[in-house]
């Protein structure tokens, strides 16, 4: 068996899965809409500076972690941002599941 080939095929098997369908689905709706693509943008924006901030060992930033608290807590109040996040994170937890997988398999060559 072709090792591409399983690839290709596991891309489509995401492709067509629930958590890829409806992550996406959603997403396009949420959007489509400006001013909820804004707030959604802004978000996942502060959340990466955040984020890098940890990775590189920088000092926590209180006044921007309480700013993606609070932006966060006003986001889910919206029941379609909050079923947006929900699924966004499934679908991240089904593909790192994947990538520990082949981690897994190929762990005694890294």
């Amino acid at each position: 068996m072709n090792v591409y080939d399983t690839a290709n095929r596991l891309a489509q098997e995401i492709r067509e899965s629930e958590e890829y369908i409806g992550y996406k689905k959603l997403k396009k709706e949420l959007m489509d809409n400006i001013d909820t693509k804004k707030k959604i943008e802004d978000f996942e924006k502060l959340r990466y500076e955040l984020q890098l901030m940890q990775y590189t060992g920088e000092d926590k930033d209180e006044k921007k972690a309480k700013k993606l608290q609070e932006m966060y807590r006003v986001l889910v109040e919206d029941k379609q941002i909050k079923e947006y996040f929900d699924l966004e994170v499934k679908f991240n937890v089904m593909i790192a599941d994947v990538n520990k997988i082949i981690a897994e398999a190929i762990k005694d060559v890294l």
